[in-house]
């Protein structure tokens, strides 16, 4: 991709405000929306020429949504390649620059952020700590949304308008961020959803780590780790969750015996079972039944 010649931003059809110092400073006042709140937004639609560069970064993170063309972000030395249905986010005060395609001009959404909480929202969009460009299909619902947004700033900057328009770009962001959650069915076919319906299939067995990382096909140290990037937690622990998660349906459902509930779950040992409900339930099998049995 060719870089452009550097020019003014302007361009046919573009939306941007900024948000003065007195506003900003009203929002941070308000403990509803300052843990997260927009400074600057903005639509440059085919912004042909659009190159901005900011040597020390920016006092803000910032949000770049492409639904069309094509661009660069240079950052950290690494060039990463914006184009039709991704986002990225920059973080603040991080040397940057970004421009559009000469040959294919980018259509971008933008908004700045800032607020307590906006470092964790802005490190949700990493990837093992990394930088990414994250593709997601285009949803007419998040461009309404961001129109929405759009309106009320040109409307009013009262305090409600203000809360509302606040809780409608976490909304925003966090669509983009949390897409794959939002959407399970789109990482349905994953190797880890693929192992989660394998252990649900079989929580009448004792299925072992290394047997869990063989029926996806993968190497142990790779299962491991995108598991724990999925779940949070380590496949075992998974496993026996959801082996605690079912005895409860027959502790409150039927009049199994323990042993009998050990049994479906592919735990031989009944005091081991004892101790994993307790660990993971707060209370003893029994007890748990003696309080929700109908």
């Amino acid at each position: 991709m060719e870089e452009p010649k550097k020019i003014k931003e302007g361009f046919l059809g573009q939306k941007m405000i900024v948000l003065t110092p007195n506003i900003r400073k009203s929002i941070k006042n308000n403990p509803l929306i300052s843990p997260f709140y927009l400074t600057a937004i903005g639509y440059y639609p085919h912004a042909t020429g659009h190159d901005r560069e900011r040597k020390t970064g920016s006092a803000e993170f910032i949000l770049l949504y492409c639904i069309d063309g094509e661009g660069r972000i240079e950052m950290d030395n690494t060039t990463y390649e914006l184009k039709a249905n991704t986002f990225f986010i920059i973080p603040k005060n991080v040397p940057h620059r970004y421009y559009s395609s000469v040959k294919a001009p980018w259509s971008i959404y933008w908004l700045h952020f800032s607020g307590t909480n906006s470092r964790t929202i802005y490190e949700r969009s990493l990837s093992d700590g990394q930088h990414q460009v994250h593709a997601i299909p285009f949803e007419e619902y998040r461009i309404q949304l961001f129109n929405q947004i759009y309106t009320i700033l040109e409307q009013s900057f009262n305090a409600r308008d203000m809360e509302i328009m606040n809780f409608r770009v976490l909304h925003f962001v966090t669509s983009l961020i949390y897409y794959r959650e939002i959407n399970p069915i789109v990482n349905s076919q994953d190797a880890i959803s693929n192992s989660i319906l394998y252990m649900k299939a079989n929580l009448d067995k004792k299925l072992s780590i290394n047997q869990l990382a063989e029926q996806q096909k993968i190497s142990l140290s790779h299962y491991l780790r995108i598991f724990k990037q999925k779940t949070g937690i380590s496949p075992i622990s998974y496993y026996n969750q959801l082996k605690i998660q079912h005895s409860c349906q027959y502790l409150y459902f039927t009049d199994k015996s323990i042993k009998q509930i050990c049994n479906l779950i592919g735990i031989e040992d009944q005091y081991y079972f004892s101790r994993l409900f307790s660990k993971l339930m707060g209370t003893s099998p029994s007890e748990y039944r003696k309080k929700h049995k109908k």
